[in-house]
């Protein structure tokens, strides 16, 4: 491969790493082409890009990036497949999803809103983990209900009085 091609390869991964802000390095090694263009159109499908890069390649890349991170580094071996997402936890559910159909793709790491999460034993902790839209509804639920509670007494506290004011007049 030619320098000035590896040169634009560093640049395009380094500009979705920094787009995207989440990516999962996984091991797609020994699967066959057909297993692989499953798991693409699955990609496609739920909006997450997939890419297989050489190591030596991705770790440019993540410096062009800023991410220096020597956990991600040292999982760098073998063959390496990125995927972004806008979305943090969308590749971890399609991982534990085609898990259930054979033992690969393999979790090497993620890197999700500038956190390191490294081997395949944090998959559990990435499927469960919130998107930003999720806890962006979480605290709105959260602070409706005080709100909803206040004026759902103020209003059965206002049946109450006029209950008792009505009252009041008809016995007077």
């Amino acid at each position: 491969m030619r320098k000035e091609l590896k040169h634009e390869i560093v640049q395009a991964l380094a500009e979705q790493i920094k787009s995207y802000g989440n990516f999962y390095i996984t091991d797609t090694a020994d699967l066959t082409v057909e297993k692989v263009n499953g798991i693409r159109r699955k990609c496609f499908e739920q909006g997450i890009e997939i890419q297989v890069v050489k190591n030596t390649l991705i770790k440019k890349a993540l410096l062009e990036a800023g991410v220096d991170s020597e956990e991600i580094f040292g999982v760098l071996k073998g063959a390496s497949t990125m995927m972004f997402a806008e979305t943090g936890n969308a590749p971890a559910k399609l991982i534990k999803q085609l898990r259930k159909e054979g033992d690969k793709p393999v979790l090497k790491a993620a890197y999700i809103q500038e956190t390191a999460f490294v081997g395949d034993n944090q998959l559990d902790a990435l499927v469960n983990l919130k998107s930003k839209e999720e806890l962006i509804a979480d605290v709105i639920a959260l602070l409706q209900s005080p709100a909803k509670n206040v004026i759902s007494a103020l209003q059965s506290g206002g049946n109450t009085i006029s209950g008792l004011v009505k009252a009041l007049e008809e016995r007077g």
